[in-house]
């Protein structure tokens, strides 16, 4: 089981995500806004942080930044309808992103978060 924080502005995209991680058995804290994971952070070690590029306020690509220089030991994914913005901004915090495209399958989303987090 791993601790995993989404940062997704969708409330029912959030939602989807969040029971899809809870019902494969991990712990899941979701949250709309970079701003509040950032505050989500301070609390928990989270093992991974699955992370929309684009929100209001704070991106996912600042928050995943942050995140990474406070926690070094998190790995970050982005879920996004604009993959190619994620693919660019590559480097944060353990080398390159992962990166998922909206819409997202079940397994797929299962799949990719137990790689990242075998690795």
């Amino acid at each position: 089981m791993a601790a995993i924080l989404i940062a997704e502005d969708d409330g029912q995209m959030r939602a989807f995500l969040a029971a899809a991680l809870r019902r494969a058995g991990h712990y899941v804290e979701a949250v709309e806004s970079g701003e509040d994971a950032l505050l989500a952070l301070e609390g928990t070690d989270f093992n991974l942080l699955l992370a929309d590029v684009v929100m209001p306020g704070m991106d996912g690509i600042e928050l995943a930044r942050i995140a990474s220089e406070r926690h070094s030991e998190i790995k970050v994914m982005f879920i996004t309808g604009f993959a190619a913005v994620a693919l660019k901004n590559g480097g944060i915090g353990q080398g390159q992103p992962r990166v998922l495209s909206k819409p997202v399958h079940l397994k797929d989303l299962i799949r990719a978060v137990d790689r990242l987090l075998a690795d």
